[in-house]
């Protein structure tokens, strides 16, 4: 039987990670270790520091035995890995199911993908799972209809000894039924603009509703200070590019995207390998 760690980025209440403890029930024993709150775009970042991490476990949640830290998801892959998994990882980590797409540029502020890069860098298979809907009541259907398969067929072909390989999929928002096809993408390119715009509370409330935890006890502002936050526009910088994962998205098709913890670039490692010698 698999042994299989989860977590996600938006906290261990979000839908998203209840449907995916129950599809992944499916295949092996289930451990849930997910931050308390919301923890969206802290990519990579872990809790360092003297800080306090509340820890409890949820015996009322289920299937498989949850767990929520205060911290970021890599800190909650990290725990997981070190508390519940001292003798050997465990067979998968699998992290979401996101409500919000995690193709294109959102892959390098992803908290879902970071703590799945955080199993990566342990050794072990990981996935990253995004549904492109952030509402709190989205319709995970299609997920459930076509992640099973999706999941048997990475794990049988999984290429051993392949360092730091971890996988991002990202399912259209459309009725099973509606979806074109599971296809293999590359990251798309994208950027935001308009991404600092004035602090307004009541606009905070709304994203709230989505899941977002909204600060608390925020000090007064210094004089000369003003607030702002940061939401922001996407800008497609390839539309039409029809190997480009969030593209695919659009037009109904489940991407899988192979990413990697290995951040070299080997095409240019090799063009200044041509230099070496020369005087810098």
């Amino acid at each position: 039987m698999m042994r299989i760690l989860i977590s996600n980025d938006d906290g261990y209440k979000a839908t998203g990670i209840h449907v995916l403890a129950r599809v992944m029930a499916g295949f092996g024993e289930v451990t849930v270790v997910a931050p308390k709150f919301h923890q969206s775009a802290m990519s990579m970042a872990v809790s360092l520091g003297m800080k306090r991490l509340a820890h409890k476990a949820l015996p009322e949640e289920g299937p498989g035995k949850w767990y929520y830290l205060d911290a970021t998801p890599a800190s909650c892959v990290k725990f997981g890995l070190e508390y519940f998994y001292e003798r050997r990882n465990p067979d998968l980590v699998i992290c979401g199911i996101n409500h919000g797409s995690n193709a294109s540029t959102a892959a390098n502020y992803s908290a879902t993908l970071g703590a799945t890069e955080e199993g990566a860098l342990n050794g072990c298979k990981a996935i990253g799972v995004s549904l492109c809907n952030f509402r709190p009541d989205a319709d995970f259907s299609v997920v459930e209809t076509y992640l099973p398969s999706i999941l048997r067929f990475l794990l049988e072909n999984w290429p051993e000894g392949k360092y730091g390989l971890l996988y991002n999929i990202n399912f259209p928002d459309v009725p099973a039924e509606r979806v074109e096809g599971i296809t293999f993408a590359r990251q798309g390119r994208g950027h935001w603009i308009r991404e600092f715009q004035p602090w307004d509370v009541e606009r905070l409330e709304a994203y709230e509703a989505t899941g977002f935890h909204l600060q608390e006890n925020l000090p007064p502002l210094e004089e000369g200070e003003s607030a702002y936050m940061m939401i922001g526009d996407f800008v497609d910088d390839e539309e039409g590019a029809m190997d480009a994962d969030h593209v695919l998205n659009h037009s109904n098709w489940i991407t899988i995207t192979p990413n990697t913890i290995d951040r070299t670039d080997y095409a240019e490692l090799n063009r200044l390998r041509a230099f070496q010698g020369t005087e810098i």
